[in-house]
């Protein structure tokens, strides 16, 4: 992984166009930015290189942060006064060792998964702290998601949004830009974050020494979201599931729902993504490619796993699509389950019932 200035990874190629496009705007820049794109697009990157950017004192040639300025070393040590970001309070766990109450605000931060009206409240204050930013310039302020924000949270921000103070930049960033307030979108310049051609996408994961081009298919043909599954608990988590799915015949159902569970809950795996909605997405992508392998056309998402899934569904196509369809259920709930073993239990019988039982 190649970095540039602050730490920060450099842009991928791909995206460098959408770069040049904001840059060159500079001062006729909008007071709100809504980049939208699933997760894995690049959204988060872009958006720190951009307040980077406008904070730094001397910009390269291609706009991008120096590195070296007294602004770009404030934001190297996370104490910028004008960059600000905006997360779910779950994300905002403090890290320090050594205090007692530690664990205790933790677990009170780890329940909300929402951007609620206090944190905006706070981040309004901060900015009403001198009428301009510490030199004069403009002040930053990353709002990711920005779905997660609450209602309440969501109409404090649209005032300040409709009122913009000249130059205070908004950059908000969304996976699901419909479940935001139409009000909060009219009131941004919304940018999409496109996809790399395949050649390109491939050409970028064989410099990051990624060997398995399937991982490609299976982030749905982004390279940064592909990135994640190559190493680490993701890797291990896609591992185990296409084993545990390739052997489902030899396996007892609930058994394997209380291994499920344990892996959910192992550590690390919550904070890498690996949680109940994710399994579930993963299952639903297992049972589409064996209906498609039934039918003699290349699976999507597990291609490495396209020999196996040929066994498994050779000639119960509509089986697995019902599989499919009997899960599109389970997933309306999986957010909120009101026993997780219960529900992997009831998950894991449905599809044994459809594809494992001859």
């Amino acid at each position: 992984m190649s970095t540039g200035v602050n730490g920060l990874e450099q842009i991928p190629d791909w995206l460098l166009p959408l770069w040049e496009d904001l840059r060159g705007r500079d001062a006729r820049l909008p007071h709100a930015l809504l980049f939208c794109g699933p997760e894995g697009s690049g959204k988060r990157l872009f958006a720190e290189h951009l307040a980077h950017a406008l904070l730094c004192q001397a910009p390269d040639a291609q706009g991008f942060a120096c590195g070296q300025c007294p602004d770009c070393t404030w934001i190297a040590s996370g104490n910028h006064p004008d960059f600000f970001t905006l997360v779910p309070a779950a994300d905002e766990v403090s890290s320090e060792e050594g205090d007692e109450n530690t664990e205790t605000a933790k677990k009170e931060k780890a329940k909300s998964t929402q951007i609620v009206i206090d944190q905006v409240r706070s981040l309004q204050a901060s900015l009403e702290v001198g009428a301009v930013g510490h030199a004069g310039g403009r002040r930053l302020v990353i709002i990711d998601p920005a779905e997660a924000m609450n209602a309440a949270a969501a109409n404090a921000l649209l005032k300040a949004l409709e009122e913009p103070n000249g130059n205070t930049v908004y950059l908000l960033l969304s996976n699901a830009p419909r479940r935001l307030l139409p009000t909060i979108r009219s009131r941004c310049q919304v940018l999409d974050f496109p996809r790399p051609g395949l050649e390109q996408a491939a050409n970028w994961m064989k410099r990051q020494g990624i060997s398995n081009p399937a991982l490609l298919g299976f982030a749905s043909g982004l390279p940064l979201a592909a990135r994640t599954y190559a190493n680490g608990v993701l890797a291990d988590a896609r591992k185990n599931f296409a084993n545990d799915l390739t052997n489902l015949t030899t396996k007892d159902p609930l058994k394997l729902a209380a291994e499920w569970e344990a892996r959910l809950k192992a550590k690390g795996a919550q904070e890498a993504g690996f949680v109940l909605p994710t399994l579930i997405n993963w299952l639903q992508r297992w049972l589409s490619d064996g209906a498609r392998v039934a039918e003699g056309r290349a699976p999507r998402f597990f291609a490495d796993y396209a020999a196996e899934l040929g066994k498994q569904s050779q000639g119960h196509g509509e089986a697995w699509l019902a599989a499919y369809r009997d899960i599109e259920s389970h997933r309306r709930m999986a957010n909120h389950p009101l026993n997780q073993r219960l529900f992997l239990e009831e998950l894991l019988l449905t599809v044994f019932r459809r594809i494992a039982v001859r």
